[in-house]
């Protein structure tokens, strides 16, 4: 592994087995294109996976936490100790992923990279301890070089871990006060575009609420108005523990091959960054949803993706993505398991 493994080659799609897939698709019985976007995904993860019949059965979901020192800047309705809290709440299994997780029949991990008041070792989390959170980005820059790559590298190792376990689908997930915050400021840098287009209620702010943190993202982006036009460096400067361990772990998902399930806005800005730092990692990335927080779609358009939902969810910890883990599983049992024209004795289309 290279001390840059972040911009080693990422892996490459199986084309032959893509365009089998695509030929399979006309063959089923149904009129052509009639299942629409359960088609296209399931030929891309035939094209992704190598194999004609996709399967997304073994799903690894991750869920990286850590504390924003931005939060001092009175940017998020609830408190900061909410983060340790719903670590509590993640493993203890009551927490939206965790009900998911258990129904979707997937391993559920839970890493907390660094929280405030956390000081004892909680049963069931995997400790990976970065800092007690990020520097309050209005007035500094939120992580060290040092920080950013640890953080990067703890997504990578969790991938590494479900890559051993035999995980056919990855789901990155997180927890932290104040990330909305980090997540709009890092976009508003990358996608050079106002501050007031991407930032929203986040866990529930009212308007003013809103415009406070939307004047407290502002100020950091002249405080910062310097910084280099570098996607690793613009991630150090505005993001989280939690958001660089997604940008870590989408990368190494694209070097190992395994297929990526983007949750909501955070996670999507995670993979925005990732892409601007090793653009090959663009094809291993699917989309959960299109969520409430008004960035996202912006984000989404940026990455020209096209989610899988769209409920009006905005509560993150990779909970749209996991929602949408039963309909890929779908696509792929009706390309699997659906009879050909010839099979069913069933007369194809007229030329």
């Amino acid at each position: 592994m290279s001390n840059t493994w972040w911009l080693d080659a990422c892996r490459s799609i199986d084309h032959s087995v893509r365009a089998q897939a695509l030929a399979r698709q006309q063959e089923l019985t149904k009129p052509a294109g009639s299942l629409g976007r359960l088609e296209q995904v399931a030929v891309e993860l035939a094209g992704l996976q190598g194999q004609l019949k996709p399967s997304v059965q073994q799903v690894w979901i991750a869920i990286f936490a850590g504390d924003h020192g931005v939060v001092a800047e009175g940017v998020s309705a609830y408190p900061q100790v909410v983060t340790r809290q719903m670590l509590q709440n993640f493993v203890g299994g009551g927490a939206a992923i965790s009900v998911l997780a258990r129904q979707l029949d997937a391993q559920l991990e839970v890493i907390d990279l660094g929280t405030v008041d956390l000081d004892l070792a909680l049963a069931g989390v995997r400790h990976v301890r970065i800092g007690p959170g990020t520097a309050n980005f209005a007035i500094a820059p939120a992580m060290t070089a040092e920080q950013g790559q640890r953080a990067l590298q703890a997504g990578r190792e969790s991938v590494l871990r479900a890559r051993d376990a035999g995980a056919r689908l990855f789901i990155g997930g997180e927890m932290g006060i104040g990330n909305t915050a980090a997540a709009s400021a890092l976009a508003s840098v990358v996608l050079k575009c106002p501050a007031s287009d991407l930032t929203g209620p986040g866990t529930g702010l009212g308007v003013a609420g809103v415009e406070h943190k939307t004047r407290v993202i502002e100020r950091a982006l002249l405080t910062h108005a310097a910084l280099a036009d570098d996607p690793l460096q613009q991630l150090l400067c505005f993001g989280g523990f939690e958001v660089a361990a997604l940008v870590g772990g989408y990368l190494a998902c694209a070097q190992q091959g395994i297929v990526v399930l983007v949750d909501g806005f955070i996670c999507t800005v995670a993979a925005l960054v990732a892409v601007r730092i090793n653009p090959g990692c663009r094809a291993w990335l699917l989309f959960g949803h299109r969520g409430a927080e008004p960035g996202h779609r912006r984000v989404l358009d940026a990455l020209q993706a096209q989610p899988l939902l769209e409920l009006g969810l905005r509560l993150g910890e990779g909970s749209g993505a996991a929602l949408a883990v039963p309909l890929l599983r779908l696509a792929c049992e009706l390309h699997g398991q659906m009879a050909t024209f010839a099979e069913a004795l069933v007369a194809d289309r007229s030329a």
